[in-house]
């Protein structure tokens, strides 16, 4: 399998901003083949090769209950049962993604797992597509053109608007578990910092720290905001949740400490380099929390170059 090459760390800004703004039902493919329980392994290997594909959804109505892969077509090949039903041979312990995850979710499941394509059911478990590391590049190369095309209408006209931030305060609303609008806050944020001609390395910071303090906000709190307060300098960006609050703090700040849970991990969450990658991006960063709640601040210079007069 062809290796996505881009992450959320040292790629290119627009393509950051892509892979958190995307979800993956913009990217996945809805017109699928699928076959159900009682289709034998013969007829899926027919199905198989008349639409070039290398595994086939096997269905329940709309549910999703198992795959036929080439591999499994190979070895019903070799040991005599090709005539046989899926039912008795498909694989049923399947990895899917939420069609309301970021693509950045998709990208990290590219990473580790060794699959060509991965099945995505929407919020009713119900299967509505499937993705593939093609479906993914070949849409962010779309998406890439169209930014550089806004980018350079907007370069025609640039100018430094920083100094109108002076004062402007923005405060977004998180919710629980709330993963069709994660990001929204982060991408608000940087839109803003794009229209005031701060640099891109600085709005690449920025896009890290605000979108990673969203995510804790969604996947770790019991919901709470976060807000970006502007001014000609500097850029603050507060989380506040209402709990649980962290048991420990300074283990939080150690890469790799995490409280999440086996479901939050199957999400591709919960490696423990939230708040550290938060740091790490930062010029000024603190935190506080108890059972009633977490609050993080973090500010970042948006002109480090500017001498003080």
């Amino acid at each position: 399998m062809q290796e996505i090459p881009i992450n959320t760390y040292n790629s290119p800004n627009v393509i950051l901003e892509l892979i958190y703004r995307l979800k993956i039902k913009d990217v996945m493919t809805t017109n699928m083949v699928t076959a159900t329980k009682d289709t034998t392994l013969r007829e899926i290997q027919q199905i198989l090769r008349k639409e070039r594909v290398t595994g086939l959804p096997i269905v329940l109505g709309k549910r999703l209950i198992g795959i036929v892969s080439m591999d499994d077509i190979i070895q019903a090949l070799d040991k005599g049962y090709i005539e046989e039903k899926a039912q008795d041979h498909m694989t049923r312990n399947l990895i899917v993604l939420e069609d309301d995850m970021p693509i950045s979710f998709a990208i990290s499941y590219f990473d580790r797992f060794s699959f060509h394509r991965f099945p995505v059911l929407n919020k009713y478990k119900e299967l509505v597509g499937m993705i593939t590391s093609r479906d993914i590049t070949s849409t962010l190369l779309v998406e890439i053109n169209r930014e550089i095309e806004e980018l350079e209408r907007r370069n025609q006209n640039a100018t430094n608007l920083s100094a109108e931030m002076s004062g402007e305060i923005h405060t977004y609303s998180i919710l629980k578990h709330d993963f069709e609008n994660a990001g929204y806050a982060s991408t608000e944020i940087k839109k803003r910092l794009k229209s005031a001609g701060i640099a891109p390395q600085i709005i690449r910071r920025a896009a890290i720290a605000s979108y990673e303090l969203e995510m804790n906000l969604v996947v770790h709190s019991d919901g709470g905001e976060l807000i970006a307060e502007y001014t000609p300098q500097m850029l603050q960006i507060t989380a506040k949740d209402s709990g649980p609050g962290i048991s420990d703090v300074e283990a939080a700040m150690t890469a790799g400490w995490s409280t999440a849970s086996e479901w939050i991990r199957s999400l591709g969450f919960g490696a423990g380099m939230g708040l550290p990658n938060v740091k790490s991006v930062s010029d000024g960063f603190a935190i506080e929390s108890t059972l009633n709640g977490t609050t993080v601040v973090c500010s970042i210079i948006l002109h480090p170059n500017q001498e003080e007069t």
